[in-house]
């Protein structure tokens, strides 16, 4: 799929971003913006997850992201 950089800007912010929508069992979903993503562009929001995970976890007390906050939350809550 040929994307305008516009629409390419938005589904790397759509793979970047910490938010996954989950099925009725929990269980996360990938974004369905990373297939719509060419190798580049899926190179491209990797790289810019680490950057985001590392910032958030610099900001966080306790030097988590958001990520290992909701895998965290998860296995205390049994599941």
């Amino acid at each position: 799929m040929k994307t305008t950089p516009q629409e390419r800007a938005q589904l790397i912010e759509e793979v970047v971003s910490a938010h996954r929508a989950s099925d009725p069992r929990g269980a996360l979903r990938p974004s369905p913006a990373f297939a719509d993503l060419d190798e580049e562009g899926r190179r491209e929001a990797f790289e810019r997850t680490l950057e985001a995970r590392a910032i958030e976890a610099a900001l966080d007390p306790e030097g988590l992201s958001t990520t290992a906050r909701l895998l965290l939350r998860r296995l205390r809550a049994g599941g």
